[in-house]
């Protein structure tokens, strides 16, 4: 008989999820991720005026909001049949751009690395840096008492396999504090033209309301600047410092190995090209998304609505008693597949795709450096460095955007609301593709639905018992101690979750 462990809360990631493990001869032999609430923004979209879309949506995530005000955004563009103009593009990007920035940084520093970077290292410390000095003084006396308290971020922990080299533990632990400030940063930046962040202000159907002026992109620059040279001399780093550290994390949490993506980040003058590309990329050959092969599944997921429908036809009807049911998140699949989403997706289809060389280089020369290949990506590892590189590549292309602003220019075109239509929005947030669909009835939202990156990704079972792309990451892992699931955590939050998101 297998033996049960159960991870409840997953801490370090955003919302509330589950993990139960089924653990034979110390091997995971069955796996179920289950998203532990109900929040239902589908619901209260109903009725309401259209261009409340983007504002409430945003407030599904306070990590990523850009990206489901940009997904809002692009749904009413298509509804409304709306061009928007070249500096709206480029401000859309900016926005955009610099969500990504924060989120990748604040992943990697405050989510994932401490499952990796032995905190008590910052014991030793003999430096004269005040943040550290007082961060050794919380540590020693955390880690001396009997009693850790609940609250300190960085314990209580699994005991674990941490890197053993204090130096590198010490710098991480002195960018984690960097980490903070630059974060801070690229949300300062994203406000010039956002209005504020979180929860932009000026992205509107149509573009963008902020005006362009020769003083706002010089602000962006100099910001942009600081947070280039922290991903290219800090983040990049560290991250293959662990990734060297850790090398059988190359080999563990390799998933369902189908990937998709939706594409992002639109060329201004043509909006059809993307800096990052949409594509499938199943059983290592690619192939062209066709967003109709979308379906969700709910045999295992607390809903009454029809099963394998696509999401314009999608219901928000919660049952929370449903029987054999144990997630609130829905089994998105594409044509049938169970496929993952995220940086790792859309390196991969960028990278076998060809259509971007400085993703190839990148990708190469990075690798490379640590002595691996590109199929080295499919792991917790490179989900890592994946998030990593795409950081480097959307800042390096956010001071191109800036360059081809054109100040005095509108960012917005102007337009009126029909009485009914339907519009689809697809872009990626950072963690993932994410798809907004809806319909319009009297001017007012008759429907609205969100399918969003962890609702693929944490998906349980579909309709034929499949598991979800998580799930299947889970399989097989050995667990050296089932008191210290250190491994699966490591697993889970590679793929970053934001179980907030994928409740509806």
């Amino acid at each position: 008989m297998p033996e049960t462990i159960t991870i409840d809360p997953i801490t370090r990631i955003e919302g509330h999820l589950a993990i139960r493990l089924e653990v034979e001869d110390n091997a995971v032999s069955g796996a179920f991720c289950a998203g532990e609430m109900f929040r239902g923004f589908e619901t209260i979209l109903k009725g309401r005026d259209p261009l409340d879309a983007q504002q409430i949506t945003q407030r599904i995530c306070g990590v990523c909001p850009v990206s489901h005000g940009t997904a809002s955004v692009l749904a009413q563009d298509d509804a409304y049949g709306l061009k928007v103009p070249e500096n709206g593009n480029l401000l859309r990007n900016l926005i955009l751009g610099a969500n990504y920035i924060q989120s990748h940084i604040i992943h990697f520093y405050h989510l994932a690395a401490l499952d990796f970077v032995d905190i008590a290292a910052i014991t030793q410390y003999s430096g004269t840096d005040p943040e550290m000095q007082q961060l050794k003084a919380w540590a020693t006396s955390q880690l001396s008492s009997q009693t850790i308290h609940p609250a300190a971020p960085f314990l209580p922990r699994y005991e674990g396999d941490y890197i053993s080299d204090n130096d590198i533990n010490l710098g991480a632990i002195k960018h984690y504090l960097q980490a903070l400030e630059m974060r801070r940063l690229a949300h300062k930046l994203g406000a010039v033209f956002a209005g504020k962040l979180p929860h932009a202000a000026s992205i509107v159907p149509g573009g963008v309301t902020e005006k362009v002026t020769a003083h706002n992109i010089a602000a962006c620059r100099s910001m942009l600047t600081k947070l280039k040279n922290f991903v290219d001399h800090v983040y990049v780093p560290d991250v293959l410092a662990v990734a060297n550290a850790f090398p059988d994390y190359f080999e563990l949490g390799k998933g369902c190995g189908n990937f998709m993506a939706y594409g992002a980040f639109p060329d201004a003058a043509d909006p059809s090209h993307k800096l990052l590309p949409g594509g499938l990329l199943v059983d290592g050959q690619t192939a062209v998304f066709q967003a109709d092969k979308i379906t969700e599944d709910i045999k295992y997921s607390k809903y009454n609505s029809a099963s394998g429908r696509h999401p314009n036809q999608g219901e928000t009807a919660p049952q929370p008693d449903k029987k054999d049911a144990y997630s609130w998140l829905k089994a998105p699949r594409y044509d049938g597949q169970v496929v993952e989403v995220g940086p790792l997706a859309r390196m991969l289809i960028a990278y076998t795709e060809g259509t971007n060389p400085d993703v190839k280089s990148i990708v190469d020369n990075t690798l490379t450096a640590i002595g691996r290949d590109a199929s080295a990506l499919v792991s917790v590892m490179g989900r890592h460095a994946a998030r990593a590189l795409e950081c480097k590549i959307v800042a390096d292309q956010c001071e191109r955007w800036l360059s081809a602003l054109k100040p005095g220019q509108s960012a917005f075109t102007d337009f009126e609301i029909p009485a009914t239509g339907s519009g689809v929005g697809l872009t990626e947030a950072p963690r993932g593709a994410l798809g907004h669909w809806l319909t319009l009835e009297d001017h007012k939202i008759a429907s609205y639905q969100c399918v969003v990156p962890t609702t693929w990704n944490c998906s349980p079972r579909d309709d034929q018992d499949r598991p979800g792309p998580v799930e299947q990451a889970l399989m097989g892992t050995s667990i050296a101690d089932k008191k210290n699931p250190l491994e699966a955590t490591r697993i889970v939050r590679s793929f970053d979750p934001c179980i907030a998101c994928a409740v509806h």
